[in-house]
């Protein structure tokens, strides 16, 4: 199945009144880290490097990632036409660095590898779900049911490459799900709060991560519904080799959606810039 081109998207209908100022700045954000997959693509290359198959899929993935970030990139551009891309990805690769000159998964295994990266498209299946329910603008609109169906999908090649590893290397119940649970702690590392900088800081201005994390935290996590959350939880538990709609699913993600809720309040203000 031919996968879609930016020719797809239909720019002429875009409607600057329906733009929500408040998901212009996460949208940029969005657009870096997306755009960012040749460097994933590496890092995930030199940990498979002796599985042809995998690399070759994980190249394939890369190029749809790097297109949600041309997408995003030209809908910010239509949002904001002052918004430089290319000087602000640029100042996010300078700033954030991914480890490339790595033969091993930090993970501890190939089957902790393949768990982390189920997680990542667990989060941004339901992140541009949410997006795709909170706005108004039908470009946008059309860019984020599309992208969160690509994630979807993506979630779904890495785990069956994850159940392959995990029948050869027969890592314990516990193991993935530590795995499992630090990757979604990781949400709270650099990458993100430095790609919400480097997407919307003004020239001159200090990266302090926890005002950019709280930040974007208060943008991005304000639109998740109980849907998106109900349904991320189940991923991420099928992930970790439990059941995505039993006992434990039911018990968790109310208490993750209140997690989420807490959080995007506690973000608080916007990052301070200088005047």
């Amino acid at each position: 199945m031919k996968h879609w081109t930016l020719e797809d998207i239909g720019w002429s209908r875009f409607d600057a009144a329906k733009v929500a100022p408040e998901l212009v700045d996460i949208v940029k954000a969005s657009a870096l880290v997306e755009h960012n997959g040749y460097d994933y693509a590496k890092y995930l290359c030199n940990v498979f490097a002796d599985d042809a198959e995998f690399q070759a899929a994980a190249r394939r993935w890369a190029e749809e990632e790097v297109q949600h970030g041309r997408a995003l990139a030209r809908w910010a551009k239509l949002a904001d036409p002052g918004w430089d891309f290319d000087a602000a990805f640029q100042r996010f690769v300078d700033g954030y660095k991914l480890p490339l000159d790595v033969r091993a998964s930090v993970r501890g295994s190939r089957t902790g590898e393949l768990i982390a990266r189920c997680m990542v498209e667990t989060g941004t299946s339901s992140y541009y779900a949410a997006l795709a329910d909170s706005a108004a603008e039908p470009v946008l609109i059309e860019i984020c049911r599309r992208i969160a169906a690509d994630e979807l999908r993506h979630y779904k090649l890495f785990y069956t490459h994850m159940k392959r590893y995990q029948a050869a290397e027969n890592l314990g119940r516990w193991g993935r799900l530590r795995i499992g649970v630090g990757r979604i702690l990781e949400s709270e590392d650099d990458e993100l709060a430095y790609a919400y900088f480097a997407a919307n800081a003004d020239r001159g201005a200090r990266y302090e991560r926890r005002a950019w994390s709280d930040a974007y935290a208060r943008r991005a996590l304000s639109f998740y519904g109980a849907s998106h959350v109900e349904r991320g939880v189940g991923m991420a538990l099928k992930a970790v080799g439990l059941k995505g709609n039993g006992r434990v699913h039911r018990l968790v993600w109310p208490l993750a959606l209140r997690v989420l809720r807490w959080r995007a309040r506690a973000g608080g203000q916007d990052a301070p810039r200088p005047a």
